[in-house]
């Protein structure tokens, strides 16, 4: 397809969808273009567009490839389920089978729920933990991003970081830097994020003082254990360790959000890898395989508090879908072996060395960010002061190399199995073309 054909492509989708795409980072504005990629097929390592472009893509649909696209094992898993149907609305063998992988490799998990989003999952995580506690009040991070529901639309990260390019944070900061419970987006109801508490990501003080004001009334932390909405920020040293013991004493539930770490820095997510246990979990992306499929789960206390064993209401028409679960099987299976994580850091290792000379390498197992800075990057506004001109004139650089980076400088590289050194380091000497 010509460049011309694609151009009408666009005109027809800003026709017909809100500004052309079904996802605002994907509009690309935040990296100078005008127009998103149409792709039209992936392989392995490599995406086709509908220009006749082939690109080598480190995005991987925002993370579930850990396998590469069109994984043969995957996508035969996906046909057989399809060949005995699409939609039950009914539960499944599989259902219990995906419950039982994910209960084994995850370690606070004792029971769990099967949903069909992120956004859905940390939703309703935080449901049940308001009703557990009996309290309202949420505290989150800034740029920590848990789903477009209301309430967790405050200071949230990446989407709406890419969107504003870098605009100052509007929401007023107290003297500790915790900020007051306003919404980051029009259409929130004022009073759907005033129970919703942000302070600095890798801040113990910050944290420690909203515990100490607030925490009667705080049913629950929520926090990416490795923050990946604002790229790539590492907890700091003793930071999950102190979440967990503010928890304890205040009596909140911790909630990892897992959605991007879960399965992909270990087998058993961030809390396998930092040796901290949340008290729910929330799961995603490498969940599903790459199709639709989320989850929550925890201790089982507070998930048998879900109906229809107790009175929290949640449900779904789509949750456990066939098709999904297939495809989540086919992944989580073959990441019981060891080797496999063992080969994700050797490649995401060389990656990030190579990367080094160029700006702040970030990373946390197969999940990394190349920041524009030379200083260190240990929460949102060390992320926004990086430079995002540059970040984006480098994007364009390296499309036009057949090299396709996140169009956001606040997310991640997504190394997979199908990245192999050709790859990595066609990658480096892309950048290494483009200048320090």
């Amino acid at each position: 397809m010509a460049l011309t054909e694609r151009s009408a492509l666009y005109r027809r989708a800003l026709e017909l969808i809100p500004g052309g795409v079904n996802s605002p980072v994907r509009a690309m504005r935040a990296v100078g273009l005008d127009e998103p990629l149409f792709v039209k097929s992936g392989e392995g390592a490599y995406l086709e567009t509908e220009d006749g472009r082939r690109l080598l893509d480190w995005v991987m649909s925002w993370g579930p490839l850990l396998f590469g696209h069109a994984d043969p094992d995957t996508v035969e898993a996906v046909r057989q389920a399809a060949l005995r149907g699409t939609s039950f609305g009914a539960a499944t063998e599989a259902e219990v089978e995906l419950a039982e992988e994910i209960v084994e490799a995850v370690p606070s998990v004792e029971k769990v729920r099967l949903v069909s989003s992120g956004t859905e999952a940390a939703m309703s995580a935080l449901r049940l933990a308001r009703a557990f506690t009996k309290r309202d009040r949420i505290l989150k991070t800034a740029g920590g991003y848990h789903g477009h529901a209301d309430a967790l639309l405050a200071s949230a990260g990446s989407g709406l970081a890419t969107l504003r390019l870098q605009a100052p944070s509007a929401e007023p900061t107290t003297r500790s830097g915790e900020a007051l419970g306003i919404p980051a987006s029009p259409g929130v109801p004022t009073g759907a994020a005033a129970d919703t508490i942000v302070v600095p990501y890798n801040d113990l003080d910050a944290v420690a003082e909203a515990v100490m004001r607030h925490g009667e009334g705080l049913a629950a932390i929520i926090v990416e254990p490795v923050a990946a909405n604002m790229g790539v920020v590492p907890p700091e040293p003793g930071y999950l360790e102190m979440l967990r013991r503010l928890c304890d004493v205040s009596g909140a539930l911790l909630v990892f959000d897992e959605v991007i770490t879960g399965f992909r820095v270990a087998r058993g997510g961030a809390q396998e890898r930092y040796g901290v246990l949340p008290d729910l979990t929330v799961l995603g992306k490498i969940l599903g395989g790459g199709l639709p499929l989320a989850a929550f789960g925890g201790r089982a206390e507070v998930m048998d508090l879900l109906a229809p064993a107790g009175p929290v209401y949640q449900a779904g028409t789509l949750a456990g879908n066939p098709l999904a679960t297939a495809a989540g099987l086919s992944v989580l299976r073959r990441l019981s072996d060891p080797a496999v994580y063992d080969d994700l850091e050797r490649r995401a290792d060389l990656l990030e060395d190579g990367l080094m000379p160029f700006g702040r390498v970030q990373r946390s197992g197969a999940l990394l960010t190349l920041f524009m800075t030379d200083k260190p990057v240990r929460n949102f506004e060390d992320a926004q002061g990086c430079d995002a001109e540059r970040y984006g004139a480098l994007f364009r650089h390296l499309l036009e190399q057949g090299v396709y980076l996140p169009p956001s400088q606040f997310e991640a590289l997504f190394p997979s199995t199908a990245h192999g050194e050709e790859e990595i380091e066609r990658t480096i000497a892309a950048v290494a073309s483009f200048g320090h």
